[in-house]
């Protein structure tokens, strides 16, 4: 007698990391300021297995212009959130994430005639 067996339909459920609500109520706001001032038009979020990713564009078919970064096994070391620049450049990591968002919040700041 043979006993056959089918394979899974799904692979296996495996936890992925996301923001949370209060982490996207913040990088929401700065969002919707730079929106405001004409500086970006489009975003895409990203919940991998190791890492989240929110993406900021400013037209949507371009590379993102800056990537907001939650990588939860580097809090205990460098912070888990962190801002990626448009080549790969970290600008900000830290603990806190209004404290990393900080340095995309003086782009707002201009001159004024």
């Amino acid at each position: 007698m043979t006993v056959h067996t089918s394979p899974p339909l799904s692979p296996p459920f495996t936890e992925c990391v996301a923001f949370h609500r209060t982490e996207l109520a913040v990088i929401l706001s700065l969002y919707g300021r730079m929106v405001a001032a004409g500086e970006w038009r489009d975003y895409g979020i990203s919940s991998l297995q190791h890492v989240a990713i929110f993406s900021v564009f400013r037209r949507t078919a371009e590379h993102p212009l800056y990537r907001i970064e939650k990588r939860p096994d580097l809090r205990l070391k460098q912070g888990m959130y962190s801002v990626v620049g448009l080549d790969g450049q970290i600008l900000k990591r830290g603990q806190d994430l209004k404290t990393v968002l900080r340095v995309l919040e003086r782009k707002l700041i201009r001159a004024v005639d």
